[in-house]
C-alpha cells in the first residue's frame, strides 16, 4: 500500500521517499546478484521475508540486542546511531530505499548500533543464518553479499573522512551531493527532493553545531546555491557547490 507523506503545496516536484515502495530491481539486497539459472534466483529471494511497516520513531532493532537479520528499505526512511558509555549519541548512518541495514554487525553477535524510523517506512528482512548457509552453498550469492559488506566498510570510511574536514560548507555541500547522487541512483531528481532526517540530525552526523547547518543553509541559498523551503530542497549549482568541497569558503 502506498504511503502518503504529508507536507504543504510546493512549486517543486520534490522526491517524496516514502510515497511507494522502491522496485525490487533496485534494491541493494538484489540489483547486484545475478543468478546463472533459476535455482539459483529462488536460493536467495524465497528466503526474503517481504514488505511489512514501521511508524515514525519505531526501532527497525536496537544496539547490543541479539544480531539475527538484515534489513532492506523498501520506503520511507531510516536513520542508525551509537550510544557511548556516558550516554552522548553519534548518529552513524541515512538509510534510503534499497539501503541494507545492518551489515556492520555480522562479525558480531549483537547490533553496533540503533536503528529508528525517520517516518513511516517500509523494509524487507533476511535472516543472516540463512544467508550465511545459502553463501555456503553458493559462491555467486557469497560474492555479492562480500560486496555489500565492502560497500558498508567504505560507508564507514567516508564518514571519519567527512567529519576531518575543517569546513562546515564543505561537510555540508558533501552531504547534500551524497544525497543528490543516491536520488539519482534511485531514478528520482537528483536537485529537487525533501530531507527525511531534521537539521538536528544532520548536525549530529556532520559534528556541527544546529546553528552552523541553519547558518550554512542560509548563505548556500542567499549565494544561489540551493533553494530551502522548511525540509524541502533545490540544487540550483551542483557544479559550485561541488567546488566547494575541493577548497575552503
Amino acid at each position: 500500500m502506498a504511503v502518503v507523506t504529508q507536507i504543504h503545496e510546493s512549486k517543486f516536484p520534490f522526491n517524496r521517499i516514502g510515497l511507494s515502495s522502491l522496485k525490487c530491481s533496485l534494491c541493494n539486497l538484489c540489483s547486484s546478484y545475478t543468478p546463472q539459472n533459476k535455482e539459483e534466483g529462488d536460493c536467495i529471494h524465497e528466503y526474503i521475508k517481504r514488505e511489512d511497516t514501521i511508524n515514525r520513531g519505531e526501532y527497525l532493532f536496537k544496539e547490543h540486542c541479539s544480531f539475527e537479520s538484515i534489513f532492506s528499505v523498501r520506503s520511507g526512511a531510516f536513520k542508525t546511531y551509537a550510544e557511548t558509555e556516558d550516554g552522548e549519541v553519534q548518529i552513524t548512518g541515512f538509510y534510503l530505499p534499497g539501503d541494507i541495514i545492518g551489515l556492520d554487525s555480522t562479525n558480531t553477535n549483537t547490533y553496533n548500533c540503533s536503528a529508528k524510523a525517520l517516518e513511516f517506512s517500509s523494509f524487507c528482512e533476511i535472516s543472516f543464518l540463512q544467508i550465511e548457509a545459502l553463501a555456503s552453498k553458493n559462491s555467486e550469492v557469497q560474492h555479492h553479499f562480500f560486496s555489500l559488506m565492502s560497500a558498508e566498510i567504505q560507508t564507514s570510511r567516508h564518514l571519519t573522512w567527512l567529519l576531518s574536514k575543517k569546513s562546515a560548507e564543505e561537510r555540508i555541500a558533501f552531504f547534500l551531493l551524497n544525497l543528490s547522487t543516491r536520488f539519482k541512483q534511485r531514478n528520482l531528481s537528483a536537485t529537487h527532493f525533501r530531507l527525511p532526517m531534521s537539521r538536528i540530525d544532520i548536525s549530529n552526523y556532520l559534528g556541527l553545531a544546529v546553528e552552523t547547518i541553519s547558518r550554512v543553509f542560509t548563505r548556500f541559498q542567499n549565494m544561489g546555491l540551493i533553494t530551502a523551503e522548511g525540509r524541502e530542497l533545490v540544487l540550483n549549482d551542483i557544479v559550485a557547490l561541488t567546488d566547494i568541497t575541493k577548497h575552503d569558503m
